[in-house]
């Protein structure tokens, strides 16, 4: 049995960009929970499935799988308000609050090979509800409305078809952004400092 968990460990982790677990780490995370293990072994057999999917397809895929993770509130799991967990924490707990959805599908899209500065994380406001809320925006090309990706919903629509959304600030690599009327990118800041954080958490296959 033992031989069989590491031959198929082997066979699964497929690929070595971000997120990926070694064998010592699925160990790891096999000893404090057999579901986390579970998870992240699915995890990884569905990138590999979705791989041979279309870009389109990719986004559907991607945004209903990973919606199928339970939320919860950041304030109870680490006591800590807008706690940002890189994917690798968020899958070996299994549930986070909306920023935790939309950074694992950040990159998720970029390890199936999704250019990165497409790609943003979106804060928003909840128009009916009034409140803040976080979603990933994937401009397919420039100056059109950027496709959400949202973890309250299955369906990926544009952002101007989204009359409950409020887009305040987009957020990569590259800067903060906000959107024209035109639907231009207008950089508002260098940085962010908690995508900073997490960038550094990446870099260090946290």
């Amino acid at each position: 049995m033992k031989n069989l968990f590491i031959l198929l460990i082997s066979t699964i982790l497929f690929s070595s960009e971000y997120p990926s677990f070694t064998n010592i780490e699925i160990s790891h995370i096999q000893k404090k929970s057999k579901i986390a293990k579970n998870r992240v072994i699915d995890y990884s057999k569905k990138i590999k499935l979705f791989t041979s999917y279309s870009k389109e397809k990719q986004l559907r895929a991607v945004n209903v799988y990973l919606n199928r993770l339970l939320p919860q509130y950041d304030d109870i799991i680490t006591n800590k308000e807008n706690n940002w967990a890189t994917p690798k924490e968020f899958l070996t707990v299994g549930y986070g609050d909306c920023e935790d959805y939309v950074i694992i599908k950040y990159y998720t899209l970029i390890k199936l090979g999704f250019d990165d500065k497409k790609l943003f994380i979106t804060v928003v406001k909840e128009k009916f509800k009034g409140g803040s809320h976080m979603v990933l925006s994937y401009f397919k090309t420039q100056c059109s409305s950027p496709l959400i990706l949202d973890n309250l919903s299955f369906k990926i629509l544009p952002l101007d078809k989204r009359h409950d959304l409020q887009a305040e600030y987009f957020i990569n690599s590259t800067g903060v952004f906000k959107l024209s009327k035109n639907l231009n990118l207008l950089k508002v800041a260098d940085r962010a400092k908690e995508f900073e954080e997490l960038e550094e958490k990446v870099k260090n296959n946290l």
